[in-house]
């Protein structure tokens, strides 16, 4: 299944965002591990399409554990009557809130219908600070589930944003994309990637690289832009047995 790809039954899209953030406090499993446990927990009526980690502002005026990233997980159902949100709201939330650290202030945001206004929350997150009511205010307005799960409920933010930024196809982190290991390492051909998806592009010239190895270093996970899974990359220094030096991005 291609990234991106919406799974029709009886003519009603299936594909489900599911958002959270402020999940965790220093020194606690994180939100990627939530999100984890989250999708373990549905195996049996939904799959996992993708998991995504989003970059919000990262500012001094915004309280976060790390670096303020959030996380979207994108659903589909296994069967039709898994396509109701409301049970799938309960088995989220109950292990949020089983999950539920005190200091931190989990949101929670479920959908299948992304407005482009979610989306351009979404990105207003990312360079502006914002605030609960108009998160709020906004899912209100288009019937999005959004929900505060403790403390200052501050987690609502970026749960609404990260549904708003992988409904564009073009933000976030792979963390998990199907059954696909959630990083990449090491020495990395360029074909083996494109045989996982994994489109390899020149971030210098924009061009599309077809061959030849890449040094990913220890731990990278690739971007999606423009509804691609991409793996950015900058020519390797000589002699350092590789033609590619992979490149982080936010």
């Amino acid at each position: 299944m291609e990234f991106g790809t919406e799974v029709e039954i009886h003519g009603q899209c299936a594909m489900i965002y599911v958002g959270i953030d402020d999940t965790d406090m220093p020194e606690t499993p994180g939100t990627n591990q939530l999100a984890r446990a989250l999708i373990a927990d549905i195996a049996d009526q939904f799959r996992c399409v993708m998991l995504l980690r989003h970059q919000l502002l990262d500012d001094p005026r915004v309280p976060y554990t790390s670096k303020n990233g959030s996380a979207s997980i994108q659903l589909e159902p296994i069967n039709e009557s898994a396509v109701a949100l409301e049970p799938l709201i309960r088995r989220l939330r109950e292990r949020m809130l089983a999950w539920y650290v005190p200091g931190s202030d989990p949101g929670l945001c479920v959908t299948t219908v992304v407005p482009d206004e979610v989306t351009d929350f979404g990105r207003q997150c990312q360079t502006e600070l914002v605030t609960r009511d108009q998160a709020e205010r906004l899912a209100t307005r288009y019937g999005v589930f959004l929900e505060g799960l403790g403390g200052t409920r501050g987690g609502m933010i970026g749960a609404l944003a990260a549904v708003g930024l992988a409904a564009s196809r073009n933000d976030g982190r792979v963390v998990v994309n199907g059954t696909w290991p959630d990083d990449l390492a090491g020495r990395q051909h360029v074909p083996a990637l494109g045989a996982r998806g994994v489109a390899v592009q020149c971030l210098r010239s924009g061009a599309w690289v077809g061959d030849g190895q890449i040094d990913v270093g220890k731990h990278l996970r690739p971007n999606v832009r423009s509804g691609k899974i991409v793996l950015f990359v900058e020519p390797a220094v000589a002699g350092g047995g590789c033609d590619w030096q992979a490149v982080r991005l936010t």
